[in-house]
């Protein structure tokens, strides 16, 4: 079994397939599913550090298009929370939404949030543009910062890489 596991990570981080499980991974993790990416990101680049940038802009990419896919839900599911608009905290974080505006976006990198409130952002039809772009920019930051922090708390190469 460690060899067929060994073999498949193997198989994973080429970058002809690396770079695409990346994607299918940091998309499905942008929606509502709880997943994270980052552990597939840092494991190519640490078996390719030649890929840091590809694997960051891919990563980013997958993940940025996946939170397009919440904003969409959010703003099909718009008639589902009318029954729940009256709730004193559904107003409090409509009420701070909607004086941030797109640029809380931003903040769809954050765990456990970060979806919802893609999410919430189309419901109250904020514009997609500059929803994408407040995103794509929280998300990027994210996988800059985690991947950097991993690799140099764990600088050495992986064993089964060799």
């Amino acid at each position: 079994m460690d060899a067929w596991l060994q073999q498949l990570l193997a198989a994973l981080a080429l970058p002809e397939y690396g770079l695409s499980t990346l994607f299918v991974v940091a998309f499905v993790a942008a929606t509502l599913l709880p997943m994270g990416s980052e552990p597939v990101l840092f494991g190519l680049v640490k078996l390719n550090p030649e890929l840091f940038w590809p694997a960051i802009a891919v990563a980013t990419a997958g993940n940025t298009l996946g939170g397009v896919v919440t904003w969409w839900m959010g703003l099909g599911a718009h008639h589902v929370v009318d029954q729940w608009r009256d709730s004193p905290t559904h107003l409090r974080a409509l009420t701070w939404l909607q004086r941030i505006g797109p640029p809380a976006c931003f903040l769809s990198f954050l765990p456990v949030i970060g979806d919802p409130l893609c999410a919430v952002a189309g419901w109250l039809r904020m514009p997609l543009a500059p929803c994408t772009a407040w995103m794509a920019a929280g998300k990027f930051t994210r996988y800059v910062v985690t991947t950097v922090a991993l690799l140099y708390v764990w600088p050495e190469k992986l064993a089964f890489a060799h």
